[in-house]
């Protein structure tokens, strides 16, 4: 471990009952940052100044802080070894460790230990998730309680609730500008709300993840209103500059985030006279990660959320919290430094809970926050596919899978013990974030190809099924993202409005292999709510302030319960689409072989059409067999042998047939979007 000047070197305790019997005892021996150290005599000085007390039945919490306790000191240090309050702070945040630990509920320390025997329990076949918005599915969290039973009906046993705590109203971006990271905003309910849910779902054997805004608050934040009228302590938790000339000079590099609805990276703020960086819209202040005040008092709030009993914390946007002039201030080493102090701070005071870096960023970036060099797979224990997301719909848009082959190699370099969120789409923009030469791989030309592409989404090709928008349009580039939900994408708005019976089956067809896809290639799958019963674009937003900038919206739909009630209906849109998913799910659970062990092949392209791939663990194997065209494809039954396997016959989980293994020159037939869920069979 490379030494960082004024980094205290520890002399590790090792047996913690005697580590807790010197904790308790009265002598102090003073601390200086000049010498070795015994680690005992450090904490018992901590537990002396902050009235704190371990006894023997912390000895777990003792030894998870005696085995984190080099790496937390080494990450730190190498942060903030120049700030004068480097050791003072230090010290605070590890009396913070201990508060947070100590105000852990019993039923979760217990859940604690059950993931801890059950290993990396996130990686589970088993578990599948949705995402929704609260209000917008449920109304509250109280009525939300009583929709668990629908979700237990499809299948989902895991609950991404988008962000739930106080926002200012008409300045809220969605919840990501936070007023309040300790109130439930009163729309949803109260607190309490909130931990009775978790206690509900967890007797259900259900999981929840909750966001945090790791880079920013609102400007109506207490922090950002002491600021504002002129406090030097509070206006040092944020970029406050008196003129434009450092401004300047971070917006030399920086991009713009939403050029057409917020431009810039800075905001003049009237009451104190002084330009605020705010990324993302002029109300969301960034956060100065270079002061360790600011650390230590949202690593609080991140252990805050662990005891509400949250099994996966959403780090938002987590690319941005370290700024620099003459970089893009994004992705920096500095990101992933705290990012992995904050997991080896929660791997001690809450070690049950996950973490999820939302990072959407370039493939070669996206595995760096998984953790690299001596904290591989130690970092983020989550972070989204969006690469394969939008190869995803690359796919279905093309017909051919050749962009996304050349992708692959990027993305499987994810690390044993960590995992992916496996999307279709969120209640984010699609952005086809790719790069160029993955592209140009395949022999096309970057700058058509994805004008290619916003064009059929946006339904300004001719004879594209598709109906969305774009979104965040950039005329100096040409780059735009596209907004539009599942349904509304796969054609089934535009069937539906023309009353095309033989389009709506189509688009069905490409919903379901969309869905199949995810949920079968590895990773968590993330469905979004209302994909589940085929809800199509809302228009509604544009009659709405607070929204009407933002077509995102289009994909952010208010459920009908009636409509919702139409799955029990044979033959509607919403039952044929809730039933498969339901199957999908089913078998989903029911092969262990789908777990995320760092166990996928991708089959060689016989076939630019078809997407193979193979699966395997302890003894088991599975293919899955995507066509992405619109006309009947094959491919040779070679590519089944290719890898090793010698089956004699595939059973397909989906069709519940089972099929014979021709010989080489021989093939599988595929209707248009149709797939296979094989599992071999000798």
């Amino acid at each position: 471990m490379t030494s960082i000047p004024h980094q205290p070197r520890w002399q590790a305790d090792i047996d913690t009952d005697i580590v807790v019997q010197l904790l308790n005892q009265k002598k102090l021996i003073p601390f200086s940052m000049a010498t070795d150290h015994s680690l005992t005599d450090f904490i018992r000085n901590i537990l002396s100044a902050n009235e704190l007390k371990l006894s023997i039945k912390d000895k777990a919490f003792i030894a998870r802080l005696n085995a984190g306790m080099a790496s937390i000191t080494h990450l730190y240090y190498q942060i903030y070894s120049t700030h004068p309050q480097k050791d003072e702070l230090f010290e605070q945040l590890i009396a913070t460790l201990v508060r947070a630990y100590q105000s852990r509920e019993k039923d979760l320390c217990k859940r604690d230990e059950e993931k801890a025997k059950k290993g990396h329990w996130f990686l589970s076949n088993e578990l599948v998730g949705m995402s929704l918005y609260v209000d917008r599915f449920a109304g509250n969290l109280p009525q939300l309680k009583t929709k668990l039973p629908y979700l237990e009906e499809l299948g989902v046993n895991f609950l991404h609730l988008m962000p739930i705590f106080e926002s200012p109203e008409g300045e809220s971006d969605g919840g990501y500008a936070v007023s309040d990271f300790r109130k439930v905003d009163k729309k949803f309910g109260i607190l309490e709300d909130l931990i009775g849910l978790r206690k509900e779902m967890q007797q259900k054997g259900m999981y929840m993840m909750l966001d945090i805004v790791l880079n920013h608050t609102s400007h109506r934040h207490e922090w950002a209103e002491k600021a504002k009228s002129g406090d030097p302590y509070f206006q040092d938790f944020f970029y406050m500059f008196d003129n434009r000339w450092i401004p300047n000079q971070y917006e030399e590099k920086m991009p713009e985030i939403f050029p057409e609805a917020a431009a810039g990276n800075f905001t003049y703020v009237e009451e104190c006279q002084k330009w605020v960086m705010t990324v993302f819209h002029n109300y969301q202040w960034d956060l100065n990660y270079m002061n360790p005040l600011v650390f230590r008092e949202m690593l609080d709030n991140v252990l805050f959320y662990a005891n509400l009993g949250v099994d996966v914390l959403r780090v938002d946007a987590p690319a941005f919290i370290w700024k620099e002039t003459g970089t893009t201030s994004q992705n920096l080493p500095q990101v992933h430094t705290l990012l992995q102090l904050i997991k080896e701070c929660v791997l001690v005071a809450a070690p049950g809970m996950a973490i999820l870096g939302e990072a959407i960023v370039a493939p070669k970036e996206i595995i760096k926050y998984f953790g690299t060099g001596d904290y591989t797979a130690k970092e983020c224990d989550f972070a989204y596919n969006a690469t394969h997301m939008a190869l995803q719909w690359d796919m279905l848009a093309t017909g051919e899978t050749d962009v996304m082959l050349a992708a692959q190699h990027a993305i499987l370099e994810k690390p044993f013990g960590t995992s992916w969120i496996s999307y279709t789409r969120c209640h984010d923009d699609i952005g086809m974030g790719y790069e160029d030469y993955m592209i140009e791989m395949t022999g096309k030309t970057p700058f058509r190809h994805r004008r290619y592409l916003m064009d059929y989404y946006s339904g300004n090709l001719p004879g594209t099924p598709a109906r969305g928008a774009l979104f965040s349009f950039n005329p100096k580039t040409g780059d735009a993202r596209i907004s539009g939900t599942l349904a509304s994408l796969c054609g089934l708005e535009k069937s539906l409005y023309e009353n095309d019976s033989q389009g709506k089956d189509i688009s069905i067809q490409k919903i379901i292999l969309m869905q199949a896809h995810s949920l079968f290639l590895g990773g968590m799958p993330m469905l979004y709510y209302g994909d589940e019963i085929g809800y199509t674009n809302d228009y509604s937003f544009s009659d709405d302030p607070g929204k009407s900038y933002d077509n995102r919206w289009l994909h952010r739909p208010l459920i009908d319960w009636e409509k919702a009630n139409r799955r029990n209906e044979e033959g509607t849109v919403e039952n044929r689409i809730f039933s498969q998913m339901q199957a999908l799910i089913k078998i989903r659970k029911n092969l262990p072989v789908i777990g995320d062990y760092k166990n996928l092949t991708w089959i060689s392209p016989h076939n630019t059409h078809i997407a193979a791939f193979l699966r395997s663990f302890e003894g088991k194997s599975f293919y899955g067999v995507f066509n992405f065209s619109d006309k009947y494809q094959n491919l040779t039954w070679y590519a089944f042998r290719e890898k090793g396997e010698s089956p004699e016959s595939l059973f397909d989980h989906w069709s519940q047939k089972e099929i014979q293994v021709g010989p080489d020159h021989e093939y599988l037939w595929l209707e248009p979007y149709q797939f296979c869920l094989l599992e071999p069979r000798q």
